[in-house]
């Protein structure tokens, strides 16, 4: 919103910070591309949600961006967000419910990668991703990794019902905690996952994980991340309006969870679908994580088979949102990773 607009930083009129609208999947979509040198290697990041485009379109010129700074890395790559179908500057009334499914955005991401190869004239791309976008990009490397040169997976997630269990036992713990009986009422009604019913059934718990900040740490420095982080970050767009945000927030979110999607999310198992990635690939997790379990992140890169490397990190001061401190750190590190990959 052009009013509230401060950028950290500009693009320098020899580089590209652009806004481009693709047909993707029969669907008007929206990207921005960052880069100081449009000839650096392209690093696509998926971002959240779904339907919580940050890192997004909303991105330009704003450093931080929740799981990573953005300022030295468009030096370094020709950074490309997306906001992907269903919300922010992707959001149409038009999209019908029943493309709102698993494998479609894993087309979609496809379909742009494809884009991307094309008109950067690059054999290969970068992929990075942030928690819902960790599952399409974790099935876009598997389906087609001769089209990546690296992925780096913040909070990865590996099985959407093992990680609603250990959210529900850790929800049902807190409400005790709390002596929030109004919690322990509807966690009880709605029993232990998986919920196959739809969206109403499985909303539940992402009521009460909201109510307990479950996706963020406060360290009490005024540099944690928050809910209201996001929010910022598209309130002093230049490029997002009121109603952009309320597509990301709650038209997005209601057009995301097609019944096919909730099939979807409750379906995959990643210990068993993809034991082995032929890229190099970066794990980052929060140490404070309470949304996507640490536990199942850690068990499956232990076992995951990765011939041309794999590295995990942990970032300590974050939970699913990262501190800005950590943002600033996963920065570099995606520079050093992403960097020093020669294929």
């Amino acid at each position: 919103m052009k009013w509230f607009n401060k950028r950290d930083y500009t693009v320098s009129p020899s580089g590209i910070s652009k806004i481009e609208k693709l047909r993707i999947g029969g669907v008007d979509q929206s990207i921005l591309i960052q880069s100081e040198n449009p000839n650096n290697p392209v690093l696509l990041f998926l971002h959240g949600g779904p339907s919580m485009p940050v890192p997004g379109v909303s991105n330009r010129g704003t450093d931080y961006a929740l799981v990573t700074t953005t300022r030295e890395l468009v030096k370094h790559f020709t950074v490309v967000f997306w906001d992907q179908r269903g919300t922010g500057l992707s959001y149409s009334k038009h999209i019908p419910q029943d493309t709102m499914h698993v494998q479609q955005f894993v087309q979609d991401a496809r379909d742009l990668s494809n884009y991307l190869i094309t008109r950067f004239q690059q054999p290969k791309l970068h992929l990075a991703a942030h928690s819902w976008g960790t599952v399409v990009a974790l099935k876009l490397v598997h389906q087609y990794p001769n089209k990546f040169r690296s992925y780096t997976a913040f909070s990865q997630i590996t099985n959407w019902v093992e990680n609603d269990k250990l959210s529900y036992r850790w929800l049902v713990e807190e409400a005790k905690i709390r002596r929030d009986t109004k919690a322990q009422r509807q966690l009880q009604a709605v029993g232990e996952p998986p919920y196959l019913e739809g969206f109403k059934q499985w909303g539940v718990i992402r009521r009460w994980q909201l109510k307990y900040s479950s996706m963020f740490y406060n360290h009490k420095d005024g540099r944690s991340a928050s809910f209201m982080s996001g929010a910022k970050i598209m309130l002093r767009s230049p490029d997002y309006s009121l109603v952009d945000m309320y597509n990301c927030l709650v038209r997005g979110f209601k057009l995301s969870y097609s019944e096919q999607m909730i099939q979807d999310l409750n379906s995959f198992d990643f210990f068993t679908e993809v034991r082995s990635i032929s890229i190099p690939v970066m794990f980052i997790h929060g140490s404070k994580e309470q949304h996507v379990w640490s536990e199942l992140a850690v068990r499956y890169y232990e076992q995951l088979d990765a011939p041309k490397g794999k590295q995990f990190h942990w970032s300590p001061l974050s939970s699913h949102a990262f501190h800005m401190d950590d943002a600033k750190v996963n920065e570099m590190r995606l520079i050093e990773f992403c960097g020093g990959v020669t294929t």
